[in-house]
């Protein structure tokens, strides 16, 4: 009996534990934002765009190319002085309440980069429902709203156009390298590094990138393209970085899966194609007389992927040379990065951190003036490379057109 009553006792005692889901939300309740952009009006309000999911039209199996008939997305604009400002006003014209823990992109104008960018930053890092892993890139040349407004043909939703896209492009060119808010942040409160976005930019007819007909095409009026690195110091847009030097950038940051590296061969330009497929940087720093040097090291394998000339790709006596050849290409495109960060006078490539690490007690003396150290800083760089595959050609039908 006694035991009877001690089970019922417990039982009651977890009653309040077992009260459900307190804080479910429906899904017709929801409007789920996958991309903001943010803009600031001639009021020097924030306008903010939300792209929000139109469910039923991305859902596969319903018509079409995986999706209904209708638009993939709706955007919805409001403004305010805040982001929380504009957010809770968005309710106005929005049937549903915002949901953000599905955004996956953030796009910021030029304007908001150079002047604003500190302001919204708290809101997102902040915002429980708001995930940190976000992405965000810095509308070049375009206006934030145009990026999240434009339709995509190949990717329904656009955003997912723009975040495949630039993990594309840091794999197989390097010229790019996806960077999220916590990433951003990071860079941002480091005392030895600065952070760097991504530059997206609208191409064609702006006017018809909105348009459902820009779909129904198999070359569109307009498209979105990565474009550049862009560059900030002590939180606001400084410079950008493109082609060759933003590569070196990321280059040196380790990101660099594959790319396409140019070499000259017996007088003819550009004849020969290597591509890494693996490749490691380390960067290192040693101090002489109580100065810091930087030393990058990298070590790259790689296959030949075109060759546009006589070459015979079984000597080993040619493809040594390719190596060098290779080498020397990689250390001009390191050292011309590094210098035109040095020009910028801006440590996006933490070098700081690296002397900070290294020697914290010289790290006081440098901290207070770094950007001219930096720009000052001695930089070596070395570089290893090895072909491991020629393709399945060696001999190239050039060298038999010369026969």
């Amino acid at each position: 009996m006694k035991k009877g009553v001690h089970i019922v006792t417990i039982l009651i005692m977890l009653l309040p534990l077992l009260s459900g889901c307190w804080n479910q939300k429906e899904l017709t309740e929801l409007a789920f934002v996958m991309a903001m952009g943010i803009d600031k009006g001639k009021d020097n309000k924030f306008k903010v765009s939300f792209q929000l999911v139109n469910p039923g039209n991305v859902t596969a199996g319903q018509g079409g190319a995986g999706g209904g008939q209708g638009l993939p997305i709706a955007v919805y604009r409001s403004t305010g002085d805040t982001l929380t400002e504009a957010a809770r006003k968005a309710t106005k014209k929005v049937s549903r309440r915002l949901y953000y823990a599905h955004t996956n992109l953030v796009v910021i104008s030029e304007k908001v980069a150079k002047e604003d960018l500190l302001y919204i930053l708290d809101a997102f890092d902040r915002d429980p429902e708001f995930r940190t892993t976000t992405e965000m890139v810095v509308a070049r040349g375009s206006t934030a709203e145009q990026i999240v407004t434009t339709l995509t043909i190949l990717d329904r939703l656009p955003v997912n156009k723009i975040t495949k896209q630039i993990k594309a492009s840091e794999g197989l060119l390097g010229e790019n390298m996806a960077v999220n808010i916590d990433e951003f942040l990071i860079g941002l409160v480091s005392k030895g590094k600065e952070p760097i976005l991504n530059g997206y930019r609208l191409i064609g007819i702006k006017s018809k990138a909105r348009e459902a007909e820009n779909l129904q095409k198999t070359t569109t009026d307009a498209y979105l393209a990565s474009d550049g690195l862009a560059i900030f110091k002590d939180g606001k847009l400084h410079g950008w970085m493109s082609n060759n030097d933003a590569r070196g950038v990321v280059w040196i940051q380790d990101k660099v899966k594959s790319t396409d590296i140019y070499i000259d061969w017996k007088k003819k330009k550009k004849a020969l194609v290597v591509a890494p497929i693996r490749s490691k940087t380390k960067v290192s720093v040693q101090f002489i007389n109580q100065k810091p040097i930087i030393n990058i090291k990298i070590d790259s394998e790689g296959w030949v992927s075109e060759a546009n000339t006589a070459i015979d790709l079984n000597n080993p006596d040619v493809i040594g040379q390719i190596d060098v050849l290779a080498e020397k290409e990689i250390k001009r495109q390191i050292l011309h990065s590094v210098k035109a960060s040095q020009k910028l006078k801006t440590d996006i490539l933490g070098f700081g951190d690296k002397v900070h690490i290294s020697n914290p007690k010289l790290w006081k003396k440098y901290q207070g003036n770094w950007d001219e150290e930096f720009a000052s800083l001695k930089v070596n760089v070395s570089v290893d490379f090895y072909v491991r595959r020629e393709g399945i050609r060696t001999i190239p039908f050039w060298s038999t057109m010369e026969k």
